[in-house]
Formats: structure tokens, sequence, C-alpha cells
């Protein structure tokens, strides 16, 4: 017995090595994707080593240096001094930590439950489960994801925390959806029948029959929504509704340096492009995702 269990197991990494290598070989076929994936490994390692790698780690606090206010980029400081005289550069760096952190935050609390809500309305598909999920969830998709965000971190203390509830309260309608789309779709396949036929569990036929068949665009998406979330947590911090100084923001800094515009260039030109590049990145990176799965799928 224990040697055919062990049979089985060697067969199955073997088989889940040769997906891997398959399906990294699919990706790699790639450039820009490869790009993004390392731009994205790079950003995450330096933001994770921040204190460690930075040359003013201290500036990413409460730090002021009015002799070295407004200087502009140098080898001294690569992106120039902010108007009190803090590295941009070092700020950048803690910047992306925080923008991550939302993005993981949100989508760890945004995903789960409109991925439940989702299994369920398409399995019970017709019936009143279903309606109600559904319109509800049409209701939260009617209001521009910005505005509710406005509206939810105005009512509350400003901050990275409430930033993170209130995007993540209007997140998960999207998930719902993508998840009943693909539901309804396999609800009537020849395995879901198979499963009730032998006296499965709605559990067990929501969350081990169905919900595998849908990580391939859950993770899709998510890589693509990570580039989004951040630009939404920028845009909060930037009408001061985000994460509040001395916290060093993206957003933050770009509302910052607009002030000083067009002399101190430097202070919202770099933070500005952190954003872009992040951004871009997670974008490559969901591309060669999306391709990966489309052709498995086929």
């Amino acid at each position: 017995m224990w040697q055919e269990r062990k049979a089985d197991l060697v067969a199955t990494m073997k088989l889940r090595r040769q997906s891997l290598a398959k399906g990294w070989y699919k990706y790699s076929r790639n450039p820009l994707s490869v790009l993004g994936l390392i731009v994205l490994v790079l950003i995450g390692t330096s933001a994770g080593l921040a204190p460690y790698i930075t040359p003013y780690p201290a500036h990413a606090g409460a730090f002021t240096n009015f002799r070295e206010a407004g200087q502009p980029p140098s080898w001294k400081h690569l992106f120039g001094t902010d108007r009190i005289g803090r590295d941009v550069f070092t700020r950048v760096i803690f910047g992306y930590r925080f923008s991550l952190l939302l993005g993981v935050v949100v989508l760890s609390l945004g995903v789960a439950p409109g991925v439940v809500l989702g299994l369920i309305a398409g399995y019970r598909r017709g019936t009143w489960v279903e309606i109600v999920i559904m319109r509800i969830t049409d209701v939260f998709l009617a209001v521009p994801p910005l505005v509710l965000a406005l509206a939810i971190t105005a009512m509350l203390t400003p901050n990275l925390l409430n930033a993170m509830f209130a995007i993540a309260l209007l997140w998960w309608p999207w998930y719902c959806r993508l998840v009943f789309a693909v539901a309804s779709s396999l609800r009537n396949q020849f395995f879901v029948r198979e499963a009730e036929l032998c006296g499965a569990s709605r559990a067990h036929i929501l969350f081990r029959e169905i919900l595998p068949n849908c990580v391939a665009p859950i993770l899709t998406k998510m890589t693509l929504d990570m580039g989004i979330v951040i630009l939404l947590g920028a845009s909060l911090s930037f009408v001061g509704l985000g994460a509040q100084p001395p916290t060093p923001c993206l957003g933050t800094m770009v509302a910052d340096g607009a002030k000083r515009l067009p002399g101190e260039w430097w202070s919202t030109i770099f933070p500005a492009l952190a954003i872009v590049l992040v951004i871009l990145a997670f974008n490559l990176v969901g591309d060669g995702l999306r391709d990966v799965f489309a052709v498995e799928e086929v």
C-alpha cells in the first residue's frame, strides 16, 4: 500500500514539474512578459530590502535637512531631494513597499468573497440566490470605483488601513462577475453531474470540481488588477485620502512635488515614473499569463 502511494506521489510531482516547465516555456516566448517579470522581481526585492539598500533610510520617516532641500539629481542624490531635504530615491523605494502592500491586502480581502459568491451564483443559476447576489453585484459595479473609494475614505480617518478597506470593499464584484460566468458554463458539465450523482456535497462540487477550473482567469485578472489597485491607491493619496505624511507614499510624493513645478520637476517626475513602471510591469506579466492559460485551454 505504501509503495503504491509513494509511486502515485512521485508520478504526481513529475506531472506538476512537467506542467510548470511547459508553462514557463510558453511564458518565456514573450520577451516583454519576461522583462515585466524581471522588473517586478527587482521592485519587490528592492522594496523588501529597502532599509538595507537605500542610501538614506532615515529619510523614509520624519526627517528634515533644509541645507540640502530642493537639490537636483546628482551622484549623491540620484533622484534629487524634496522641499525639506529628503532623498527622493530612498522615498520612492520605500513607497514601493506600501504600494505593493496595498495591492496584496486589497486583493486578498476582495478576491475571496467575490470568488465564493460567484461560485454560488453560477452553480445556483436561475434561482433566487443567483438573482440576489448578481443584483447586489450590479449595484456595486454601477458606481465608479474611484468615486466610491473617495466617498468611503472621506467618511473615515484618512490613512493607509482605511484606504485598503475602501478599495477592497469595491473590488469583489469584478471577481464575482468573472467567476459567475465561468461557473455558469461548467455547472452542466459531465464531471459536475457525475459528482452530483455520486452524492457529493455542494461544498465539494463548488470548491473541488468547479473552482480549480476558475484558477486560470482568476490569477490572470489578479495580476492585471495589481497595477489598477496601485494606481487607485496612489490617486487616493494624491488627494490626501490615503497614507499620510511622513509615510513615503508615491501618490503623496507626486502631489507634494506638483506644487513646486516646473522648478523642482524631479520631486514629481520620478515618483510618477515609479508608478508607471510598476503598473506596466504587472500588465506585462498579466499578458504573459493570459497567453499561457489561453494556449493551455485550447
